[in-house]
């Protein structure tokens, strides 16, 4: 399992961006979002957690790696981005 800590998904609208970012990223993966927690599990993922943390950036979030079978961190720079609830703060 990889597990993410993702502040800055604050929406239904993250979620599904953020779902749909990693399903592109391993179609086969399970995917579990804890939205009050700010937590984003990915069971039985082939890809490794730092191209699931890209995928996560490239949607526009800032995942942060809690747990990886591989322990391999997320190397790619966050890309700022907004929602579209306007609850995601613009830096």
């Amino acid at each position: 399992m990889i597990s993410f800590q993702v502040n800055d998904m604050t929406c239904g609208h993250c979620v599904g961006a953020i779902t749909r970012a990693l399903q592109g990223a391993d179609p086969a993966a399970g995917i579990q979002i804890d939205l009050s927690a700010h937590c984003v599990r990915i069971n039985n993922a082939g890809a490794s957690a730092a191209t699931l943390a890209a995928a996560i950036k490239e949607a526009g979030y800032t995942p942060v790696v809690l747990q990886s079978e591989t322990n391999a961190p997320a190397a790619a720079p966050a890309r700022r981005g907004g929602c579209c609830c306007g609850s995601r703060a613009a830096a």
